[in-house]
């Protein structure tokens, strides 16, 4: 979509990394594994609050703030079981986990129990763990009254001064070092690839399998390359290329977004009878643009008395051009915005726990999902810089490039990047990668990059304009190739196409 600044120049509001928020569980105890380190059976498993199934179990492994130091502070990591439905089957563990970075794991056994292929729920546990920081694992808090929409810190340039977005991203960057200065330093994805592997240890386990997408494809990556030896079945869905996190991804895929835009733009057009915003791709950017500044002042309420931001707008939108499927929702419920309606179909617009979640702070996914990009590596500290990027994609791609290359907390943030070495420098074992093929939140060209840099590696697509396609919005074609892989560990012979 686009924004209106007062120059008339169109801007988006675009969010960070989009992943499903998805739901998990846990198991009994399964037996130990000779010489793995202490047995799955030693830890405290518990009943997972707010998680129903009876087979669920939950527990916490102990794991060091800080691995340069493993014998000072600790803080736990939640995990959750669901045992392999056909014991004679058994191969091992399947670790799972969610995407962001900032949403939890520990529910996903749960909601992939239900979709996933019955013979890969009869050869794994599942186990669900939230990354360290996130709702169950020692969560952490910038002190905000509440989430960002999607989780996501994101000021689109033109909508108010840059001094004024400066300020608010070092008044947010102040806050969480306040409120969690302790932990910033230590929110990276390296440390979160250590802490999967203290999980595989107190499970009793040798080697771990793994399927994750978005964020979670980023860690299952970066556990390839510091843990090689313990990797058994390994499943990264559309990862960012780990060597490019976060500022440079970022701006790589603006133009990719840009794109997905216009694709749905001229969806929306098709259809102008049914949304009456527009018969041309460009009448709709313009409707869309309006109806952003009109946010932007404050003058879009619903007929629920809801009064719409810019920024819910903006991550409504960013829903539709991350998911084709999605189109038609969100194109009426745009439509009916802005015609003063409440939105027919609501779409969930902030990150929330599911109820009976313990102790989660009101902002923890956004904070999280900050932390973790402010720290994993450096960001420019100088202001002309994200001055300079604004003006640059900001006139090559006007309705993302104002968001994407505007400044951000992590400007000022106390602490940045994690010194972890580079995948091309490690060539770890070969693994199964799965993308769609016109993903524009985290392109393509990211899941090719990890293919190269893992030799011998098999990559399954399947084209769609959607982000981390398993296991919901996969095709038979590609659950099946999924499904074979982790069911036998052999991958396919060349890469697939579905």
């Amino acid at each position: 979509m686009r924004f209106r600044d007062p120059t008339r120049a169109h801007r988006w509001a675009a969010g960070s990394l989009i992943a499903p928020i998805i739901l998990a569980a846990g198991l009994a105890a399964s037996p130990p594994v000779a010489g793995a380190g202490p047995a799955g059976d030693r830890l405290m498993w518990t009943e997972c609050a707010g998680l129903a199934p009876a087979d669920l179990r939950c527990a916490n492994v102990t794991v060091p703030l800080d691995y340069a130091h493993p014998h000072g502070r600790k803080i736990t990591v939640a995990i959750s079981r669901r045992p392999a439905r056909d014991p004679a089957r058994r191969h091992g563990v399947l670790l799972l986990t969610g995407g962001g970075p900032g949403n939890p794991g520990v529910p996903l056994p749960v909601q992939w129990g239900a979709v996933l292929s019955p013979d890969i729920l009869a050869t794994y546990d599942l186990v669900g763990f939230d990354v360290r920081f996130v709702e169950r694992s020692t969560p952490l808090t910038c002190g905000q009254p509440g989430e960002e929409p999607g989780g996501f810190w994101i000021r689109t340039a033109g909508y108010a001064s840059f001094s004024s977005q400066v300020a608010q991203a070092r008044q947010y960057a102040q806050d969480c070092q306040r409120n969690a200065g302790w932990a910033l330093p230590y929110a990276t994805t390296a440390n979160a690839a250590r802490d999967l592997d203290r999980i595989r240890i107190a499970l009793g386990e040798p080697t771990i399998s793994f399927l994750g997408g978005s964020f979670a494809g980023l860690l299952g990556a970066t556990y390839v390359t510091l843990f090689p030896r313990r990797v058994d079945r390994f499943v990264l869905d559309s990862p960012p290329l780990r060597d490019n996190v976060w500022r440079p991804f970022e701006l790589d895929r603006t133009a990719s977004l840009e794109a997905g835009l216009h694709t749905f733009a001229a969806f929306v057009a098709t259809g102008d009878p049914s949304y009456g915003l527009g018969g041309t791709p460009e009448a709709v950017l313009d409707s869309v643009a309006t109806l952003f500044q009109r946010a932007n002042t404050g003058e879009v309420t619903t007929s629920d008395g809801h009064r719409w931001t810019l920024g819910e707008l903006g991550y409504l939108t960013l829903l539709g051009v991350s998911t084709d499927q999605l189109f038609p929702v969100v194109a009426l419920d745009l439509a009916s915005i802005r015609a003063g309606q409440a939105p027919p179909v609501p779409l969930p617009l902030y990150p929330t726990a599911l109820p009976g979640t313990p102790g989660v702070p009101a902002d923890n996914h956004t904070a999280v999902n900050t932390a973790f990009r402010c720290a994993d590596s450096p960001w420019p500290r100088d202001l002309a810089t994200y001055r300079r990027d604004v003006a640059d994609y900001g006139r090559r791609y006007p309705f993302f490039g104002p968001a994407e290359a505007n400044v951000s907390p992590c400007a000022f943030w106390p602490v940045g990047g994690d010194g972890q070495r580079r995948m091309g420098t490690d060539h770890g074992p070969a693994v199964l990668l799965t993308a769609a093929t016109r993903d524009v939140v985290v392109p393509l060209g990211n899941t090719l990059a990890t293919r190269a840099a893992l030799p011998g590696s098999r990559l399954a697509t399947v084209d769609a304009q959607y982000h981390a396609p398993v296991p919901y919005q996969g095709s038979a074609c590609l659950m099946a190739t999924v499904t074979a892989y982790l069911v036998t560990g052999e991958l396919p012979a060349a890469d697939v196409s579905c």
